[in-house]
Order: C-alpha cells, then sequence, then structure tokens
C-alpha cells in the first residue's frame, strides 16, 4: 500500500504517493500526471506496479493546483518550480540511488524540461504530447532534447502526434493506442520494464 503524505513547495503543497519495494531500491522513479488528470491513471499505476516489483521506489507527485482542486494546469515556471521543489524533498529521502524522472503528458513534459537541473539519470515520457492536435507546426520536441536517456511511449493515433527518435531519446509506438493509453497498460508498463532493467535500473 502507498503511503501518502504533502510536500510544501512554492506553489503551495503538492501530494506525494509512495511505493517502496520489498528489498533495497535500485533507484527512485518520480512520475507526474497529465494536465487535467491525476496520478491513477491507468499507465501511470501499471508502470508502478512493475517498477516496484522490480525493486524501484515510485513516488507519483500530485501538482499543487490538482490538489487545491482546479483542473485548468499551472502555468509551465509553476508546474516545474512546484516538481523541482518535491525533487529535492525526495531525494533526501531516498539517497544514494539513480534518480529516474517521468510522467504522462504534461507530467512528461515538466519531467522533461526538469530532468538536467534535477540531476536525473534517466527520463520516461508517457503519452508525450508532441504538438497540440491538429497544430503540428507547434512542435514540443526540444523538450526531449535533455541528452540523457530518454524512453517515450506514445499511441500511434494520439492526436497530440508522436516524436521522431534521437541520439539518446527511444520511442515505442503502441499500435492502437490514443493519447490516454489505457487500451494494454500492462503491455506500455512491460514495455517501461525492459527499458529499466537494459539500462540497470532495476533489482530483477
Amino acid at each position: 500500500m502507498p503511503t501518502s503524505d504533502d510536500i510544501a513547495t512554492p506553489r503551495g503543497p503538492a501530494r506525494v504517493d509512495t511505493d517502496l519495494p520489498t528489498g533495497p531500491p535500485a533507484a527512485l522513479l518520480v512520475l507526474g500526471h497529465g494536465a487535467g488528470g491525476a496520478v491513477d491513471a491507468p499507465d501511470l499505476l501499471a508502470v508502478r506496479d512493475a517498477a516496484v516489483g522490480a525493486g524501484l521506489v515510485v513516488c507519483r507527485v500530485t501538482q499543487p493546483y490538482r490538489v487545491a482542486g482546479r483542473r485548468a494546469p499551472a502555468p509551465a515556471g509553476h508546474l516545474d518550480e512546484a516538481w523541482t521543489a518535491v525533487l529535492a524533498v525526495l531525494r533526501d529521502r531516498h539517497p544514494g540511488v539513480p534518480l529516474l524522472v517521468g510522467g504522462r503528458s504534461s507530467g512528461a513534459r515538466v519531467a522533461c524540461r526538469t530532468a538536467r537541473a534535477a540531476d536525473a539519470a534517466g527520463v520516461l515520457a508517457l503519452a508525450f504530447p508532441l504538438h497540440p492536435p491538429g497544430r503540428p507546426e507547434r512542435s514540443r520536441a526540444a523538450e526531449l532534447a535533455t541528452g540523457l536517456p530518454t524512453l517515450v511511449v506514445n499511441g500511434d493515433r494520439d492526436p497530440f502526434g508522436v516524436p521522431e527518435p534521437g541520439p539518446a531519446v527511444r520511442v515505442v509506438t503502441r499500435p492502437g493506442e490514443r493519447h490516454d493509453l489505457r487500451g494494454d497498460p500492462a503491455g506500455t508498463a512491460a514495455v517501461v520494464l525492459g527499458w529499466l532493467r537494459e539500462r540497470g535500473w532495476a533489482a530483477t
């Protein structure tokens, strides 16, 4: 069962749900939610279960605007500021292991934008929103160019588009999936677990 607590940030309290593995942790994976969503999205829960089973600490972070009951997302700078504050606390709580940051949709963008400053070892981007629907000219591909090992998992029917692979960016396209990645969460989690094991971030 996860433990839940609030962490103070400059943008108000964020909520953190933490799941611990049975043995010594191999890594710390911190996940954020989509713009109007929550940390109980099917893909986030499936990834959590797979990662905890493989020996990772998994923390799912609810941004302050959602804790306050608002659905409209805060500005990007506010999201990044709150996320960075939470990461600092979580690193102190779980020292001595690699930090992996990620999330779905908006949460993936936040993780990408802050990954290098947070000294993360890798980035997990679920349903990365490459551009607004119908607006491919407004690409956000530059946010993925962190130089860190990055796994992107998107559906091939995602109206927000599918990023292209890059030097450090692996892109796995899930057939039949849309932006919510609800069709086969276990399959998405299996892709993530394979990547964690390949990078040496899993105990099993």
